[in-house]
């Protein structure tokens, strides 16, 4: 039997293998133990967290339950995919949590049992089943919920294939987020490699993920908002300089930019250019009340006719003076939205009921729209409305009390928020003027908000009662209507349905009261609070605001009138009168 012999090549024969790394030996027999590197981790490749899968499927159709407006398919496919995003974020953090806890706790457990793994397999099983078949549900309730919706609100009824377009637009909204994710966490992966030379694994990542966080924090505050604000500022201030089409300088000298006026046109704004050119003809407002009537005066100071804010209030007190203004039956002072805009329906609805015999003032304080100049510039509408309003309250105080107009005070959205600033309580208010009415206040407002937590018990947040003073609290404009007894000096104007009055921080966490018990009339009952959720819808209500029929959402229009005849009603009113008034205005829209 032939024995095979085998003989060991000589070490310098032996293959090289100098670019692996050594074997690694075990501590009893010094033998050694094959491993393979670990593996790189992919960032970019890696697959979804099944945490954050099922919560994005959860946040996902819960964007599709009503809020307090309607939304039209495309805002609603972004607000679906930016809420299914939020809910990943949400359950990746949820899941890495999760990962953490398991690991030491499911030592010892690799064979049999439940591994991570094994439940993740069971998990990505369910979800795949019940995902479908919830979005199919939530996209059927949510068709129907939008469409009750628009039927309440007085709107027409979406295309049935608005559908397909809201999920199309969610899930490439969806994906574009999820990759810019990635590409953050690629970036704070490349950082930690780099570092982990010099410092311990764990130190390396913690300060990758800062680096990154705080380069994308001053990309998105340096470069996108102050970007922002700084071109939307440019192009604000641009388009102010323009002039409305149709609008023309006027030739009477009872309105600022005419003959005579101390408040150049050009400085007016546009703005400024609208408020004093849109007044009614002394024939229209005859053809209205049948009886001889007085050509209206208007006036008001753009940014341009002062750059200093009193100094502009005592330029408007100068020209009220010119024109005789504090000879009329009333003076009242407009603290315009953000741009200076000040509704027409506002301002034309006065000059009607008092037939003209009325001097209307306004004075701008932003370029900007009222969503950014609450956001960035608060003070400036409370140093505006301040100065206007002071200004004109103490030239009307010194007249003999026999002697003085009806002086009524307008806010409206943010300038709410400047008229309370300026007095500082509800008895100021009360005192302070003849009436003052103030439509849609916002969230943020002071005295808005102590009078609502002190209402009289039982009455809804959406139409507080408060008899310790003469202010009066209106959902809808027709109920004003209804009063019995002295007129109130303070009316608040505030749609169920108005974001601007509903919207807040606190909506992230608590309920609010105006989705207990009984709703107001234009809010759906199928609108219910989800932590998170509730928050981010009635944010985005915000953008079409604006856009919603009049009665509901931030649209007040022809409303005014009833809340004018509320305060301020001329002798002879009636509610006929404000149904026909408001018909009128309603057909000039």
């Amino acid at each position: 039997m032939r024995r095979l012999v085998v003989t060991a090549l000589p070490e310098t024969h032996a293959p090289r293998r100098s670019w692996l790394p050594a074997p690694r030996r075990s501590r009893e027999n010094d033998d050694p133990v094959t491993s393979a590197p670990p593996p790189r981790p992919r960032v970019m490749r890696r697959g979804l967290s099944v945490t954050g899968f099922g919560l994005s499927a959860v946040f996902y159709c819960l964007s599709f339950t009503p809020s307090l407006l309607p939304r039209p398919w495309l805002l609603q496919g972004v607000v679906a995919g930016l809420t299914a995003a939020m809910g990943y974020a949400a359950g990746t953090a949820i899941g890495a949590t999760v990962r953490v806890w398991w690991r030491p706790a499911a030592a010892g457990r690799a064979e049999g049992g439940w591994t991570r793994r094994r439940i993740e397999r069971i998990a990505w099983g369910l979800l795949f089943l019940l995902v479908p078949i919830l979005i199919v549900v939530f996209l059927w309730l949510g068709t129907r919920w939008q469409r009750d919706l628009r039927v309440r609100l007085g709107m027409e009824p979406q295309q049935e294939y608005d559908a397909l377009r809201t999920v199309g637009v969610s899930l490439l909204t969806f994906g574009l987020l999820l990759l810019t994710a990635r590409l953050l966490r690629l970036g704070a992966h490349g950082i930690a490699r780099l570092l982990t030379r010099v410092v311990p694994e764990s130190a390396a990542y913690c300060a990758g993920f800062l680096v990154i966080t705080l380069l994308s924090y001053g990309a998105f505050d340096g470069i996108l908002v102050d970007n922002l604000y700084t071109t939307a500022d440019r192009s604000a201030a641009i388009t102010d300089s323009g002039t409305g089409r149709g609008v023309v300088r006027p030739m009477s000298a009872l309105r600022s930019g005419g003959p005579g006026s101390l408040v150049s046109w050009e400085s007016l704004g546009r703005q400024g250019r609208n408020f004093v050119t849109k007044a009614p003809s002394p024939q229209q407002i005859t053809a209205f009340t049948g009886e001889p009537s007085t050509e209206p005066i208007r006036l008001y100071a753009g940014l341009e006719s002062n750059g200093d804010v009193r100094q502009r209030a005592e330029l408007l007190v100068r020209e009220m003076d010119r024109t005789g203004a504090f000879g009329r039956a009333v003076v009242a002072v407009f603290t315009p939205t953000g741009t200076g805009w000040v509704d027409n329906d506002v301002t034309t609805s006065l000059e009607y009921m008092y037939g003209g015999n009325t001097a209307l003032v306004s004075m701008q304080y932003s370029y900007l729209p009222s969503a950014l100049s609450f956001l960035f510039g608060r003070s400036q509408v409370v140093e505006a409305a301040s100065a206007l309003i002071t200004a004109v309250h103490d030239r009307w105080a010194a007249m003999p009390p026999d002697r003085r107009p009806k002086l009524l005070i307008f806010g409206e959205s943010l300038g709410t928020y400047g008229t309370e600033k300026t007095f500082g309580s509800a008895e100021k208010m009360v005192a302070g003027a003849d009436g003052i009415l103030l439509e849609g206040p916002t969230f943020a407002n002071p005295i808005h908000e102590q009078l609502t937590e002190d209402r009289a018990p039982g009455s809804p947040v959406w139409d507080p009662s408060y008899p310790a003073l003469p202010i009066e609290f209106a959902s809808r404009a027709s109920e004003l209507r209804e009063l019995t007894g002295p007129p109130p000096k303070v009316v608040y104007m505030q749609n169920s349905s108005d974001p601007v009055v509903w919207a807040g921080v606190s909506l992230l966490w608590h309920r609010p009261d105006w989705l207990r018990g009984r709703r107001g009339p234009d809010v759906t009952p199928a609108m219910h609070w989800y932590p998170g959720i509730t928050f981010w819808q009635t944010t985005v209500d915000l953008i079409f605001a604006n856009k919603a029929p009049v009665g509901h959402g931030h649209t007040y229009k022809s409303g005014t009138v009833d809340g004018w005849a509320a305060i301020a009603s001329p002798p002879g009113w009636t509610a006929a009168d404000t149904v026909r008034l408001r018909a009128l205005l309603d057909r000039q829209a």
